[in-house]
C-alpha cells in the first residue's frame, strides 16, 4: 500500500491504525466499500467487493473504534458475528489502553433479532425505542444491554449521546445505507471512509438510498492506493 495524500510514503497494514486513529474525540465515522458505479453490494452481500486492501482498512477502522454501530438489517444480511480485531489491532488497542474488543452496537426499531444469534456472543448492545415490543426487549435483555433512545422510532442523536455516556466516544458505523443516510441527515457523521473497488455492479443498492435534504460537503483527508483499490478518508464538513 502507498499513501498518496497528503504525504506520499509506503505503508504496511499495521500503519493504518495510526493513520485512522488521527481523529478528534468524540467522533462518528462511517466505513463502506463501494464499487466505481456506486454500488455497495451484489446479490445481497458486500463480500464480492472485498479485497485484501479493503480487509486491512476494515479491521484497522474497527481496531481504533470504541464501538461498531450497525443497523439490524445489515446484521442479518451480512451474518454479523462479534467484532474480532486482528493481532496487530489487539496490540494497538492494548498500547492505547483500550479493551481488547470493541462492542457491536445494533440499531433496531422492531427488535427483530434472535437472542441466540452469534452477534451477541461477544461484547454487544442493542439500541431501540420505547415502543419496541416488550417481549422481544425482555428476551434480548438476557443476552445484551438494551438501550432505549426515542419513543416511536430510534432517536439517533439520543442514541449517540447514550453511547458517549458509556464511554464509547469514537464510533464506527458500518451500515447499512438507510442508517448512514439518517445519520447524515441529522449531522452526526464527522468522517466518511470509503474503499473504492474497481468493479462495476450495474443495478445494485447504493451508498445513499434516499435524497438528502441538502448536499453534504466533503474534504479529502487522505488517499491510499492498494493495488488499484483506493482508500479515501473524508471529513464531512456540512451542507
Amino acid at each position: 500500500m502507498r499513501l498518496l495524500l497528503p504525504h506520499p510514503r509506503q505503508l504496511s497494514p499495521d500503519d493504518l491504525h495510526e493513520i485512522y486513529s488521527g481523529q478528534t474525540s468524540p467522533c462518528l465515522r462511517a466505513g463502506f466499500v463501494v464499487a466505481l458505479d456506486g454500488g455497495i453490494s451484489f446479490a445481497g452481500s458486500s463480500r464480492p467487493l472485498r479485497t485484501p486492501t479493503d480487509e486491512a482498512a476494515f479491521h484497522a477502522l474497527r481496531a481504533v473504534a470504541d464501538a461498531v454501530v450497525v443497523g439490524a438489517g445489515t446484521v442479518r444480511a451480512e451474518g454479523y458475528g462479534p467484532v474480532r480485531p486482528r493481532p496487530g489491532g489487539l496490540v494497538w488497542r492494548h498500547a492505547h489502553g483500550l479493551p481488547p474488543v470493541p462492542p457491536l452496537v445494533t440499531v433496531s426499531r422492531s427488535l427483530d433479532l434472535d437472542p441466540a444469534d452469534r452477534c451477541f456472543s461477544g461484547p454487544s448492545l442493542v439500541v431501540t425505542c420505547a415502543s419496541a415490543d416488550r417481549h422481544r426487549k425482555s428476551r434480548l435483555s438476557a443476552v445484551t444491554e438494551v438501550v432505549v433512545a426515542g419513543e416511536d422510532d430510534v432517536d439517533l442523536s439520543a442514541a449517540v449521546c447514550a453511547l458517549h455516556e458509556r464511554g464509547f466516544t469514537r464510533l464506527l458505523c458500518e451500515g447499512g445505507p438507510q442508517l448512514l443516510a439518517a445519520l447524515l441527515q441529522r449531522g452526526l457523521v464527522e468522517e466518511l471512509c470509503l474503499t473504492l473497488t474497481p468493479l462495476l455492479l450495474g443495478a445494485a443498492p447504493h451508498l445513499l438510498p434516499t435524497a438528502l435534504t441538502a448536499p453534504q460537503q466533503l474534504e479529502l483527508r487522505h488517499l491510499i492506493d492498494g493495488d488499484g483499490v483506493l482508500l479515501a478518508r473524508y471529513a464531512v464538513t456540512g451542507a
